[in-house]
C-alpha cells in the first residue's frame, strides 16, 4: 500500500493514530495524537479511509457502549496500588564497598575506608535532597555491622525514613532511605 503525506493511518499491533509526516523508501513517519513523530514500516501501519464513529455500531470503536466493557478491563489490568511515597520511579543505588569507591585500598587504615564510605553516602544523600529523588538504597554489605551502624548515625541527622533494602535483591546489606520532601 503505497502512503503519502497527510495521509490518515493507524498501527497495526499497537493503539496509536497519527497522520503521515513523511514517506522514505520503506519508512514512514507519523506524527500521533499527542505530537510525537515515530517511524513505522508500510506494513506496520494502515490507512483510516473513514472516521470510526461512522461505521456502524459493531466496528466502532467509539461507540459508548463498547468503550464501557473496555474501559474497566483496561484499568483492572494496568493499575497498580502503590505507597504515594514510593512513587514509580526506581531509586537511587550507591555501592558503598571500598573496591568500588577507591582504585587501592594499599596504605588506607580501617578509619580511612569507613570516612571514605560516609562521606559518599553523605554526598549522595545530599545530591538526593537537591534533586528531588524519592528514594536511595545505600549498599553496604553485612561485615560486622560497623558501616551499618555508622551509616544509619549518619542518616539520623537528615530528613529521612530508613529501612531495610528488599532482601531478594539486595540480602540483608542494604539500606533504603526515603526522603522526607518539605513543601518548599
Amino acid at each position: 500500500m503505497k502512503f503519502k503525506k497527510g495521509d490518515k493511518v493507524a498501527v497495526l499491533d499497537a493503539a496509536i493514530r497519527g497522520v503521515v509526516v513523511s514517506v522514505d523508501k520503506a519508512k514512514i513517519v507519523i506524527e500521533d495524537e499527542l505530537g510525537f513523530e515515530l517511524t513505522y514500516g508500510e506494513r506496520d501501519l494502515v490507512k483510516i479511509g473513514k472516521n470510526q464513529s461512522e461505521l456502524s455500531k459493531f466496528s466502532d470503536i467509539n461507540n459508548p457502549l463498547l468503550q464501557a466493557k473496555i474501559q474497566p478491563e483496561k484499568k483492572k489490568n494496568y493499575q497498580v496500588k502503590k505507597n504515594k511515597k514510593e512513587g514509580t520511579v526506581p531509586p537511587m543505588e550507591v555501592d558503598l564497598h571500598i573496591q568500588n569507591l577507591v582504585k587501592s585500598t594499599r596504605g588506607m587504615e580501617n578509619f580511612d575506608m569507613l570516612t571514605v564510605q560516609l562521606d559518599t553516602a553523605k554526598h549522595k544523600l545530599e545530591f538526593a535532597i537537591r534533586k528531588r529523588i524519592p528514594r536511595i538504597v545505600f549498599i553496604h554489605g553485612v561485615g560486622e555491622g560497623v558501616l551499618q551502624k555508622e551509616l544509619h548515625y549518619l542518616l539520623g541527622r537528615y530528613p529521612v525514613k530508613i529501612s531495610e533494602g528488599s532482601y531478594l535483591k539486595y540480602g540483608k546489606g542494604a539500606t533504603e532511605v526515603y526522603i522526607i520532601q518539605s513543601r518548599s
